[in-house]
C-alpha cells in the first residue's frame, strides 16, 4: 500500500481540537438530509407515503425533487412520517421559532376533525 495512509492513521495524527471538530461536522452530516433521504431513512417507501397522503407514487416522487413547496405541504409530507415540522430563522446572534406555521397546523387539524 505504498503512498496510503488509512483514516484511522490520519485521524490519530489529528489535533484533539480537530478530532472535535471533524466528529461535529460528521454528526451535522448525518442530520442534513433530503426528503427523499429521510424517507428512506424512516425505512417507509414512496407507495407508503403516497397512502398516508392520500395521493399517487408519482406525486411523492415529484414531491421529493422540489426545491420549492408549499410550507403545508411540507407539513403533511414529514406528518405523514410521524414527524412535526419546525420552523427556526437562524440569524448570526441567535435561532428563532416561527410560531405562525404552528397556528395554522392546529387550525388545519381542526378543520379536519371537523
Amino acid at each position: 500500500m505504498a503512498g496510503r495512509t488509512s483514516f484511522a492513521e490520519l485521524r490519530a495524527r489529528m489535533t484533539p481540537e480537530a478530532q472535535a471538530l471533524s466528529r461535529q461536522k460528521s454528526a451535522q452530516l448525518e442530520r442534513e438530509m433530503n426528503l427523499a433521504e429521510l424517507r428512506r431513512a424512516m425505512k417507509l417507501s414512496q407507495d407508503e407515503i403516497a397512502a398516508l397522503l392520500n395521493i399517487s407514487q408519482g406525486s411523492v416522487a415529484k414531491m421529493e425533487k422540489r426545491a420549492d413547496m408549499l410550507v403545508g405541504t411540507l407539513r403533511r409530507f414529514i406528518q405523514a412520517m410521524g414527524g412535526d415540522l419546525e420552523m427556526i430563522a437562524r440569524f448570526p446572534e441567535e435561532s428563532i421559532k416561527i410560531e405562525s406555521f404552528e397556528s395554522l397546523s392546529a387550525k388545519e387539524q381542526h378543520e379536519t376533525s371537523a
